[in-house]
């Protein structure tokens, strides 16, 4: 496994769906190609999940849409990635009105290229698990959990585990941001 806290991120480079209200957007206005090289000097969290139009994913995707402010607040930006294409994105964003305005990108993985690099890709399915990832304003990695697929993330889990990071100190078992750390 060469996939590690500590170590530089991979990077990744695809065409992902932004925008506010996806009935507004369509092919000139909804895609733009992003890449890691874009978020050099800020946190990230990028989450992968299976696929669109699912039963689980949209409970996630709109809990990390429902919280990102207390991410930006925390200098991160969040990114959704799956398998699927942008195309199939922005339809999901489009038909599920809890997916329609989403304040963070959805990137299509459509080869399954930036799964494989972050070792996630489910062969015998062709889609990604259900990883999530925490990448420091240097690129490196500082957080990696894979959920199975029928398992939802908690994403102030991902902000309780993003502030004690930004803390640069030791944070005991139940730390909430605003309590002290060991060091």
């Amino acid at each position: 496994m060469s996939l590690l806290v500590g170590r530089s991120a991979p990077k990744f480079r695809g065409t992902a769906v932004v925008g506010g209200d996806a009935t507004a957007l369509n092919t000139d206005n909804a895609f733009k190609e992003i890449s890691s090289d874009d978020y050099k000097g800020k946190w990230v969290v990028l989450f992968f999940y299976p696929l669109d139009f699912t039963f689980v994913c949209p409970t996630e995707i709109e809990e990390f849409g429902k919280n990102y402010d207390a991410f930006k607040e925390l200098d991160c930006e969040v990114i959704a990635c799956s398998t699927d294409s942008h195309f199939s994105h922005l339809a999901w964003r489009t038909q599920q009105p809890s997916l329609r305005n989403l304040p963070y990108p959805m990137l299509a993985d459509f080869t399954g290229k930036i799964a494989k690099r972050y070792e996630v890709y489910k062969k015998e399915t062709g889609y990604a698990l259900r990883g999530l990832y925490i990448i420091d304003p240097d690129g490196n990695l500082r957080y990696s959990v894979v959920h199975p697929e029928a398992v939802g993330r908690n994403s102030k889990e991902v902000l309780r585990v993003l502030s004690a990071l930004q803390t640069g100190g030791l944070t005991p078992c139940n730390w909430e941001p605003g309590q002290s750390t060991l060091g």
